[in-house]
């Protein structure tokens, strides 16, 4: 399977990553904020529980020192995070990392880290997030795509199930989804959509 999935959801707590899990999601980020460091590992710990031995890959947004002590393979760092982590440990633990990324210094800062992935957001006006950046539009997908060349691309922000199509041509490997599926009236039947679409492109 490629990482990651073309449908990967960010989720910010334990039962919805059992929900997504259970679903049969094959990338899921936990992106849950403001906790110590006993509480990230905690919930580091027990959200790797939930996906052992199912097909769902754990993606840990910021907490790295909790990703490598609680032996998770995926991290995804925003800027600021980047900036205060320390590479080498990261890929001595083996740990895959995604790197957020709004303007061109942010993704010459991403590169030099050589990540596995580039996320570009927010393609859309998002609510949930406080943005110091304008939307990007679907346009900067392409030319971000054109730059990182292999490195696979996800595009985040705003984005719902009906975008997915124009997205993708556009040059987008993956959509990073939050509000379509947290905040959908039927979560279930919107991850089944995303992942039947991710299936016929398979």
């Amino acid at each position: 399977m490629p990482y990651p999935d073309r449908f990967y959801p960010v989720v910010d707590s334990l039962k919805w990553v059992e929900r997504l899990t259970k679903l049969g999601v094959g990338t899921i980020q936990l992106r849950a904020k403001d906790l110590n460091d006993a509480d990230a590992l905690q919930i580091v710990t027990d959200a790797l529980a939930i996906t052992k031995d199912t097909q769902a890959k754990l993606v840990v947004n910021d907490y790295w020192r909790a990703a490598v002590v609680a032996g998770a393979k995926y991290l995804h760092l925003g800027q600021e995070d980047l900036a205060d982590a320390d590479l080498k440990a990261i890929r001595e633990a083996g740990l895959s990392l995604g790197v957020s990324t709004h303007d061109d210094a942010e993704l010459e800062t991403a590169l030099a880290a050589e990540p596995d992935y580039v996320a570009l957001g927010p393609i859309f006006f998002t609510t949930l997030k406080s943005m110091r950046f304008e939307p990007q539009g679907i346009p900067k997908i392409t030319e971000w795509k054109k730059r990182i060349g292999s490195i696979p691309l996800v595009a985040i922000g705003g984005i719902k199930f009906e975008h997915a199509a124009e997205i993708f041509a556009a040059g987008a490997d993956s959509i990073a989804v939050v509000s379509d599926v947290t905040q959908n009236a039927d979560p279930d039947a919107r991850v089944k959509q995303w992942l039947g679409d991710s299936a016929k492109a398979a």
